[in-house]
């Protein structure tokens, strides 16, 4: 059964060696009498609290040839769209952290349904190239996994669409949408949109 989240006490937080990203730490994670390593970035450690407290972590378990490795996040939107990212040639767990450490979960999908390639290039180890990949995949996904009308049609299509792909339902982007539409401008762009429904979603 695929792990969902992991809760315990933070034994220790360090630099992950084994990367060339100053961007990614190691975690270890006490449950019950085992010690979890889990890589995160930066911002995730940041939002930790300190060594001997209890966290919970949403988690990606990858699978290699020769080990298991497990990723940490924040929150279950940004672990949903980790796994959105590494399905998408060339890019790998690293890259895909670089992407969630250098913008914020609401902004890096902006950008990424705008098609903005220029902010994407300037994470570390994402050309030109990679970043136009990165929106053209993303983008069709996006639309594949459109599981219906979301009953705002004010409300610019990738938005909704990007909402679903994090794993919302489409009862819960309806009711999000609804709830932000009067703070939002009618001229709001797809980053507005997206910035106050996810906001809205992660307290309710």
């Amino acid at each position: 059964m695929p792990l969902s989240y992991m809760q315990g006490a933070i034994a220790d937080l360090q630099p992950w060696r084994g990367s060339k990203s100053s961007h990614l730490r190691v975690l270890t994670l006490a449950v019950g009498d085992i010690g979890y390593e889990v890589a995160i970035t930066q911002r995730t450690a940041q939002g930790l609290p300190p060594v001997g407290e209890t966290a919970q972590v949403f988690v990606h378990l990858a699978v290699r040839d020769d080990r298991l490795e497990l990723f940490g996040f924040g929150s279950r939107a940004e672990r949903d769209f980790f796994r959105l990212l590494i399905g998408v040639s060339g890019i790998g767990a690293q890259v895909a952290l670089a992407l969630l450490e250098a913008l914020p979960l609401p902004d890096l999908i902006a950008a990424i349904v705008a098609g903005n390639t220029r902010i994407l290039s300037l994470t570390p180890g994402v050309g030109t190239k990679t970043a136009e990949r990165l929106t053209l995949e993303l983008k069709t996904k996006l639309a594949d996994w459109r599981e219906g009308p979301s009953g705002a049609a004010a409300v610019p299509a990738d938005v909704e669409l990007t909402l679903l792909a994090l794993g919302y339902t489409a009862p819960e982007v309806t009711q999000a949408l609804s709830a932000v539409a009067a703070q939002v401008s009618a001229r709001a762009e797809v980053e507005d949109w997206l910035k106050a429904a996810i906001a809205w979603l992660s307290k309710n």
